[in-house]
Order: structure tokens, then sequence, then C-alpha cells
């Protein structure tokens, strides 16, 4: 197996500030605004947004929920393992709000789709849209696509992603691991 360096923690953090720049062009104050990061491993993610647009924007509150997906997934009755859910914290209503779904990796598409389905237990938002931060382009098995990438990478299906982050790897990169055919 091969392995190349996707980010380092220096093009990590660049990758993150850009994407608060993005969401507070179009968002502005935040005000009719919701950050909802995806159990597990997109609520990294969008914890680091809104930190730094807290930081940023100190006079606006940024509303901040996690999703847990498990039991929307299409596939967990199909897994060897018990399926074990994540917490889901949501303390606010979705109704009529722009709602930014966060994930660290697009793949297939599968677990934005049970993203969207979940979403829904929390009221009817004005609108969702999606932020990753990275994008596996060629892999889609529905038509999802992101509105806020930070890095669009082309990988075939073998080929796997990680994204490492600090607070659980004790650094932040993102690595492309490629299986030897």
């Amino acid at each position: 197996m091969q392995s190349r360096l996707i980010l380092n923690s220096q093009a990590f953090e660049i990758t993150i500030r850009r994407l608060c720049y993005q969401l507070i062009e179009n968002h502005h104050n935040f005000e009719h605004s919701a950050i909802i990061g995806l159990q597990p491993r997109g609520i990294f993610l969008a914890r680091r947004i809104v930190t730094m647009l807290d930081a940023w924007l100190p006079n606006t509150p940024v509303l901040y929920g996690e999703l847990d997906i498990t039991f929307y997934r299409d596939d967990f009755r199909r897994r060897a393992e018990v399926a074990k859910a994540n917490a889901t914290k949501i303390d606010f209503i979705i109704e009529d709000k722009k709602v930014v779904l966060v994930d660290d990796v697009l793949f297939t598409g599968r677990t934005i789709r049970a993203g969207l389905d979940a979403l829904l237990a929390f009221g009817r938002p004005r609108k969702v849209e999606l932020l990753t931060l990275i994008d596996r382009k060629f892999a889609r098995q529905l038509p999802i696509s992101p509105n806020y990438t930070g890095h669009a990478i082309d990988s075939i299906d073998a080929d796997t992603v990680s994204v490492q982050w600090k607070e659980t790897d004790l650094n932040d990169s993102v690595w492309l691991h490629t299986t030897n055919t």
C-alpha cells in the first residue's frame, strides 16, 4: 500500500480558514443559519469552524449541533458488528434556518443522504448546504455534491482517505492510501 500526504497541518489550517471565509461570505451574520456536524468525524471539522467563526465574529452567536445518523444509514443492518449510536446534540429548531451539514470526507454520498433524513426530525430547514473537508469526486453513488469543499481529490473505490485530527490523532493531516494492484 502506498500513502500520499494530501494536506499537512499547515495546509489543513489554511483550508479550514478558507472554508470559514466562504461561510461568512454566504451567511453574513449567521442570524438565520446553523452549522451541524455529522457524527462521528464531521463534528471535529464543524467544531473547528464554529470556534474560528466565534473568534472572528464575537458578537454573533453561531448555532451549532451534532447529528447522529447511525440508524438512518441504509447499511446499518448489514454490518458484522452491532451499530453503536453517537449522541445527537441539537438544542434548537432548524425550522426555516439555513443549515450547513459538515462532514470530513464525501465519498459515496450515502452518509449525507442519511444526514438529510435525520435532519428532518428537527424541522424543515429553509435551505441545506454541504461542507466537506475532502471531496472524493469520482466515487459518488448518489447525486450529492458539496457547496463548500476544502480539497477535491481523484481516487478510485479501492483507495482510502484518512483524516487525522489533533484532537484524536495528535496531528492534523489528510492521507490518500492506494492499494498496489
